[in-house]
């Protein structure tokens, strides 16, 4: 089975309910762009910025 780039980026995004472009929002970037980044592999720091990013939209939504 072939894994997702950015895999911890995505399950923690279906798993909370939010949806990419939320994330590029928060990010300030095009949705569009933000995907065709994900496609390669982002750099830890990045990925932990963005997991914080989807933890807070989440805690949002919960209000």
């Amino acid at each position: 089975m072939k894994t997702r780039t950015n895999e911890a980026i995505r399950t923690a995004a279906e798993k909370h309910g939010v949806k990419l472009w939320q994330i590029a929002d928060a990010l300030g970037v095009n949705d569009g762009n933000f995907s065709r980044k994900l496609r390669r592999e982002l750099p830890p720091d990045e990925v932990e910025k963005i997991l914080a990013i989807i933890a807070r939209i989440a805690e949002g939504a919960k209000e």
